[in-house]
């Protein structure tokens, strides 16, 4: 009898370990981040603000927390920006958000390069982004960001 029972409660670990691993498997998709627009605030000699507006696909069901981004981005192959903002942000699943970053910076060595982008509002501004979107409350995550596209030179004069 000793040994039947042994060999009950194994098989029941065992049928039970494997449902187990079912319970930590991670079926979620990446969430999608692009940069939408780039929009001048501010622009003096020596320092430029800019609102970066990204948009935040969550793709799966359950709400996703963000907790801030790490963000490098240029523009027609020049540095824009290159820092960390921290504001938190939840998306709800299958939706997306809007995220709206504060920047400044100093163009100034790249003066004659943005004249030139921006006198012709017609044509697309190439941009690289790069950087990491900070996820999660308790179980913490980290989506890795690589992303190039075009935004248009009229976008950063809107306001």
């Amino acid at each position: 009898m000793h040994k039947w029972t042994l060999r009950l409660i194994t098989t029941c670990l065992l049928l039970g370990l494997s449902g187990c691993a079912s319970w930590f498997a991670d079926d979620s998709r990446t969430p999608q981040v692009r940069l939408l627009s780039v929009q001048v605030v501010k622009a003096k000699l020596l320092q430029q603000q800019f609102m970066l507006h990204f948009r935040i696909d969550n793709p799966n069901d359950s709400t996703l927390t963000v907790r801030g981004l790490k963000y490098r981005v240029q523009l027609a192959g020049f540095l824009l920006a290159d820092d960390e903002y921290d504001e938190w942000l939840r998306v709800d699943g299958h939706s997306s958000a809007r995220y709206d970053v504060p920047v400044r910076t100093n163009l100034w060595e790249h003066l004659r390069d943005v004249v030139k982008l921006l006198k012709h509002p017609d044509r697309p501004i190439p941009y690289r982004l790069e950087g990491e979107l900070k996820t999660g409350v308790v179980d913490w995550d980290e989506v890795i960001l690589r992303r190039s596209g075009e935004i248009m030179p009229g976008e950063l004069m809107r306001k």
